[in-house]
Parts: C-alpha cells; structure tokens; sequence
C-alpha cells in the first residue's frame, strides 16, 4: 500500500529498500512521491546520508539477495585453434 503523504528518515529509506527491485517508479509511488521522481530521490539522498550510508541511487539500496542473477555461464575456449 502506497504512502499517503512523503515518507521522511528511516521509514523513506525502509519503504525505498523494500521496493528497489521494482524499480525507481514504483518506490517513489510507494513511498509517497507519486510520479515526482527527482524530489523522491533527493529525499532519500538526504535521508540515507543522515543516517551515514552513501548512495548514488535507489540501486545501491538492493541487497545481493534482491539483485538479478545472471543466467548461466559461457564456457568457451580462447581460440578456435584450442578446441
């Protein structure tokens, strides 16, 4: 359920956190922001730098769990002379 007015502090950066694999968009509209995106990020700029964690974006927030793995793995020799 979406913020009824702009999250501030901990719970900004909470509900950011908890909606970061959804995206930019949608943690914005979560967290009050509605479609105010650079309003939305500045705020939790501020909020995370308040509370001593360095970020340049919402991304920064995703835990190693929350990021997207990548799909198998390409074997392959250097040269085709090594097959």
């Amino acid at each position: 359920m979406a913020a009824s007015s702009p999250l501030k502090g901990t719970e900004l950066v909470d509900c950011a956190k908890a909606n970061a694999k959804q995206g930019l968009e949608t943690a914005a509209r979560q967290c009050g922001y509605g479609n105010d995106l650079e309003h939305f990020s500045q705020e939790l700029q501020q909020a995370c730098a308040d509370m001593g964690i360095a970020i340049e974006g919402l991304q920064d927030l995703l835990t190693p769990r929350q990021m997207p793995s990548q799909q198998g793995e390409i074997v392959a020799p250097d040269t085709a002379s090594d097959l």
